[in-house]
């Protein structure tokens, strides 16, 4: 019986350090000095999905754009301005590729376009944190970015007639976002999903100005989703 007991009064006090590790306001904190720091550095792994939004002259079948997962990889500059705000420097290799399909073009071969982007991508971010709890810390984040597709062919003398659909160079886009701060023992670890959105038209016309690739769009912006995966 006094065996039972003392099994009884173990299994209690396991259960209560167990409570109070998951599930106190006081748990044992890691990295508490981590925030305190005027600069740190990290990079990210991440995947994107580039999309295009399209404004047509006349409303006729949509053109179609198809996505793909895409990869990210790059490094991080925070600059810590107070408790809930830091500025951030966040440029990065994206790599990606979109296929534009029209509906209307009854030639197989001229149907589709394959548009690839190999993207310098830097964007600079304020981001806007609540007060940390424990070892986790939500946020928002928005900026600005600017984009180098160093596998534009925005110079290309030949456009669709010769199967080159041509966009431009330089981008710049605003982003907006949200993630977690997720203490570990040796590092910061960070999830998070942003928006971006172009803000300049991105499309280099066919000399044709009745081109069935290019002669109806009006404007053609990237927008896209970015998951990335932030080590600190």
């Amino acid at each position: 019986m006094g065996r039972h007991v003392l099994l009884l009064l173990i299994a209690i006090l396991g259960f209560q350090s167990a409570s109070a590790q998951l599930f106190s306001r006081e748990r044992l904190a890691n990295l508490e000095t981590f925030d305190k720091q005027f600069l740190t550095w990290g990079y990210f792994l991440g995947v994107n999905f580039y999309d295009y939004t399209i404004d047509y002259e006349e409303l006729q079948p949509d053109i179609t754009v198809g996505t793909s997962p895409g990869f990210s990889v790059g490094l991080i500059g925070d600059m810590r301005l107070n408790q809930y705000l830091n500025l951030r420097l966040e440029p990065g290799l994206y790599i990606t590729n979109r296929t534009l399909t029209y509906p209307r073009i009854a030639d197989e071969a001229g149907r589709t376009r394959e548009v690839g982007g190999t993207f310098i991508h830097v964007p600079l971010l304020l981001k806007v944190s609540t007060k940390r709890v424990n070892n986790w810390k939500p946020f928002v984040v928005g900026g600005v970015s600017y984009s180098h597709n160093l596998s534009s062919n925005e110079d290309n003398p030949d456009d669709n007639s010769a199967g080159q659909f041509r966009v431009l160079t330089n981008t710049y886009n605003y982003e907006i976002g949200f993630g977690i701060d997720l203490y570990l023992f040796y590092f910061k670890f960070t999830p998070s999903i942003r928006g971006v959105f172009a803000f300049n038209d991105e499309l280099v016309p066919d000399a044709d100005p009745n081109s069935p690739w290019t002669g109806n769009i009006a404007g053609l912006k990237t927008r896209g989703v970015f998951l990335n995966f932030t080590f600190q």
